[in-house]
């Protein structure tokens, strides 16, 4: 983190501060909800009250679409006379640019707002992920380390860490936490104080927003002083805790196993129960027991681990009863109020949409009720005709809350389910398939192993990927006997995963097809 020498030191020494006899350039990029307006406004203020002459504009994107909103603010000190300032910021032209995500920052600097003689960068270095990166089936997500690399090539200084946490730590918005950074950083020419001053009389949520103010002003200057407000970091949140036997089975893996292990058991044990959780530690056992004797202990057991990962994805599966449960889940409404920037004395409304359909009532019902109602055709298409269309529910409301929890409530039924015994039948095929191929090669079964990333979601989602899943399994026992299987299963699953039509998966299924048929 490189800060800027404050202006009151400058002045401090009898110079006089060169910001003073220049229009001071800041641009403001922010996506709806992360309250860029209203940062905005505070700076506006900020320079009235301290005698600029200060114009701002915006020009509005649509989400993260086609990009953030884009606001633009000039200022002037010591002016005789109303200056003339610029409606939009000029690559090349911006003193300070704040971003309220980090690939924001990215992008204003692929469009040259950022400049290493000129501009200094104030951005928040947490996520909130595009619509484009969360479509795509598989990792989709953007290189957050080249941006870090960027901004450190591309800017004067460099103001970045989470300024997120502090927002919702404090339960506010993000536009609080960058304004402190703002004053912290010393890239305008006011006291600390006088940023203070904006917020205090703000009005509603004065007091969330100093204390987020006030963190994020101490992380600049200190780093990160704030343990207390400092989001876990990967693989050190809270843990579940287990059973005692469940824990013992764990320690008794092998070392390098341990770990997934863990994650793996404490997922099935949050979608089920302790004793869903134990059926886990079964497959996992006896997928351990085969890799030793197929000498995986020289290969890492990568057979374990792969198993481990995706044995506890398979089981907890995506249903009607677990979107229920994610929806009534009181962790969920903090993230929605968060996102949405709701206040203590904000009303916030909630609609959620499904849309349902004949597969997902039968899924839902007792094993032989659901088989009935799918093998009689005429009946099955009454039901989809009536189910299959759109449903909102308002969530904030005592009857739509109900209804999902009562649905979240067959949690305790889920086991007697027509899914259920659908998804554990598959289970147990796919397993049979995969380690049917340890010993023979060892990588190709490690392979199949990870087939199971194909699969996601429910309703067409998870057709879809089921589908892909079906035709890499079929194409990986057509070539077992090949060398190079493994490498080739791996590049039908990066296909599989590259689009949603699976148009990249034919081709590379064609391929295939092109020599498996002359062996």
């Amino acid at each position: 983190m490189n800060i800027a020498l404050p202006a009151e030191s400058a002045r401090g020494h009898g110079r006089p501060d060169p910001r003073l006899e220049q229009v001071i350039k800041l641009a403001v990029l922010a996506v709806g909800g992360q309250g860029g307006g209203v940062l905005t406004s505070w700076i506006v203020d900020l320079a009235e009250r301290n005698g600029f002459a200060v114009q701002a504009t915006s020009v509005a994107g649509v989400a993260q679409r086609t990009g953030a909103t884009i606001y633009y603010v000039e200022m002037l000190a010591n002016a005789e006379r109303q200056p003339v300032f610029s409606l939009a910021p000029t690559p090349g032209d911006v003193d300070i640019l704040i971003a309220a995500e980090l690939m924001e920052a990215g992008r204003a600097i692929m469009r040259g707002f950022v400049t290493p003689d000129r501009t200094a960068l104030i951005a928040s270095a947490h996520r909130a992920y595009a619509t484009a990166e969360k479509i795509v089936p598989g990792d989709a997500l953007a290189d957050r380390d080249a941006v870090r690399e960027a901004m450190d090539a591309s800017a004067r200084t460099v103001v970045a860490f989470d300024m997120q946490q502090y927002a919702v730590r404090y339960g506010t918005v993000i536009s609080a936490s960058l304004f402190g950074a703002l004053a912290a950083s010393g890239t305008l020419p006011f006291p600390q104080k006088a940023f203070e001053e904006i917020i205090e009389t703000s009005g509603r949520g004065a007091q969330a927003s100093m204390r987020a103010f006030r963190a994020a002003a101490f992380t600049t200057v200190h780093g990160d002083g704030d343990k207390a407000a400092k989001p876990p970091q990967p693989g050190t949140a809270s843990r579940r805790e287990f059973p005692k036997v469940l824990a013992e089975r764990i320690a008794r893996l092998p070392d390098s196993i341990q770990d997934m292990a863990r994650r793996g058991l404490e997922k099935v044990v949050g979608f089920q129960d302790a004793d869903y959780g134990a059926e886990y530690l079964d497959h996992l056992d006896a997928v351990a027991g085969q890799d030793r004797a197929v000498g995986g202990e020289d290969r890492g057991f990568e057979l374990t681990l792969a198993a481990a990962k995706h044995i506890a994805n398979a089981m907890a599966y995506d249903d009607v009863i677990r979107v229920a449960d994610i929806k009534t889940a009181f962790r969920r409404l903090r993230e929605v109020e968060g996102a949405g920037g709701a206040g203590e004395q904000s009303v916030l409304k909630v609609t959620e949409y499904f849309h349902p359909s004949a597969k997902e009532l039968c899924s839902m019902l007792p094993v032989g009720l659901g088989r009935a109602i799918e093998a009689r055709p005429g009946l099955y298409a009454r039901i989809d005709r009536f189910m299959n269309r759109g449903r909102r529910v308002r969530s904030n409301g005592l009857g739509g809350f109900l209804l999902l929890y009562a649905v979240a409530g067959m949690r305790r039924f889920r086991r007697r389910l027509l899914r259920h015994e659908v998804e554990s039948v598959h289970l147990e095929a796919w397993l049979e398939a995969a380690l049917g191929h340890a010993r023979t090669n060892y990588p190709l079964a490690v392979q199949m192993l990870n087939c199971r990333r194909l699969i996601k979601g429910y309703s067409d989602t998870h057709a879809r990927g089921l589908s892909k899943f079906d035709k890499v399994m079929a194409a990986a026992g057509s070539i077992a006997d090949r060398e190079d299987a493994a490498d080739w299963v791996e590049r039908l699953i990066t296909s599989a995963l590259a689009d949603e039509q699976g148009e990249a998966l034919d081709g590379a299924l064609k391929t295939i097809g092109s020599f498996a048929d002359t062996a």
